[in-house]
């Protein structure tokens, strides 16, 4: 089965490229827009890793509302 990286909602783009880069920054990785082939596995598997966390904590936060 081909995996597809389509967003859902494109109008989220921008906002799930902030919230890498900040995330990114925070962890310490050096992770710039376009090409982060220098990048480890662990340290891209980490940064998504952490943006899944706190996208599955902001959900549970408004479906508790």
């Amino acid at each position: 089965m081909a995996r597809s990286n389509k967003k859902v909602v494109p109008e989220a783009a921008k906002a799930l490229d902030s919230m890498k880069m900040e995330i990114a920054n925070q962890m310490g990785v050096n992770f710039s827009a376009g090409d982060n082939g220098n990048l480890t596995s662990r340290q891209a598997g980490s940064v998504g890793g952490e943006m899944t966390k706190r996208l599955i904590q902001q959900a549970e936060q408004n479906m508790s509302k």
